[in-house]
């Protein structure tokens, strides 16, 4: 069985960015691209991060992070990533709507998860078989994931930026004993990798 791995991009004071900060980014006015520079311009310098972030067997995200939308579902809504998502796999997203699957180019999948993080995290393990289940963000699921002691490691991607606002990372996760497995940084970002609770 695979590890559940928890990837996601934050400021140094603790940040992602926020739900319904603009309605046609999933990440807020200007905060995407602060927080996401290493992915965006320094690609070449970051690839075994970008790889490890696209490499799972499945992945599961929040709706705030698939969709701007609330309530009940725009079917013409197929996500931020255009006819052919990164993902590559199957894609369970937490919801309260319930929705068909919507199949994409590419071999990713969304599936509509109605059950909560177990109910998801069940099917994603299905899914994924031997390999990796990334627990792809907002900033609200990752905490529920690890407040639920449900998480392998933690990749977090820190960004020399200060925001001030947005969704904060660690909200209401309890504490959390974690062990330093690799850390490196370039000019646009400071990758740490840690084993949650000593790992596995």
């Amino acid at each position: 069985m695979g590890k559940v791995i928890c990837g996601i991009a934050m400021s140094v004071d603790g940040y992602t960015a926020g739900p319904n900060q603009r309605a046609d980014a999933p990440f807020g006015d200007g905060v995407g691209e602060s927080l996401h520079r290493w992915m965006l311009e320094a690609a070449d310098e970051n690839t075994a991060e970008i790889e490890a972030l696209t490499s799972a067997g499945a992945y599961i995200m929040g709706r705030n992070m698939f969709s701007p939308g609330r309530g009940e579902w725009d079917l013409d809504w197929t996500g931020w990533w255009g006819e052919e998502p990164p993902y590559h796999a199957p894609v369970f997203v937490l919801t309260h709507h319930e929705r068909e699957p919507v199949e994409m180019k590419g071999g990713t999948t969304f599936h509509f998860v109605t059950g909560g993080i177990t109910e998801a995290l069940d099917r994603a393990r299905a899914a994924a078989g031997d390999r990796d289940i990334a627990i792809a963000g907002g900033a609200a699921t990752v905490n529920q994931y690890l407040a639920a002691g449900l998480v392998d490691e933690l990749h977090l991607h820190v960004a020399p930026v200060v925001l001030g606002k947005g969704e904060r990372l660690f909200e209401g996760v309890g504490r959390l004993d974690l062990k330093v497995v690799a850390a490196r940084h370039t000019d646009l970002v400071t990758h740490v990798r840690y084993a949650v609770g000593g790992g596995r």
